[in-house]
């Protein structure tokens, strides 16, 4: 059974900074694909960032990039999401998935909150 388990969310003034982790198990996390994704506050699931097994091709949604950094440590089964220069806007659940598309099985989410 997937398991994902996703901490490190808090509140945070604007322009600070967060690191999510995400451990997973149930899988061969180091085969697999994995991504982030965020729900805002009466709004759907966003994809943030994806991470394909390897590590080496990530992508980002445009409303992250330069600012968010996906990184993973196969060895110990976590995944994390580096958050800089936060925004108000980025306020939000937010989940790891299965998979690059963040379609997948998801975690039960961590809360970041942006506000001064």
């Amino acid at each position: 059974e997937v398991q994902l388990v996703e901490s490190g969310g808090g509140l945070v003034q604007p322009g600070g900074s967060l690191r999510l982790s995400c451990a997973a198990s149930g899988f061969t996390f180091s085969s697999s694909a994995m991504s982030w994704v965020r729900q805002a506050p009466g709004k759907g699931l966003e994809w943030v960032s994806g991470m394909l097994s390897g590590g080496a091709i990530t992508n980002y949604a445009d409303s992250v990039k330069g600012r968010f950094t996906i990184s993973r440590d196969n060895a110990k089964n976590t995944l994390y999401l580096q958050m800089n220069s936060l925004k108000p806007e980025d306020t939000a659940v937010y989940y790891c998935a299965k998979g690059f598309s963040g379609t997948g099985p998801r975690g039960q989410g961590t809360q970041v909150t942006v506000s001064s």
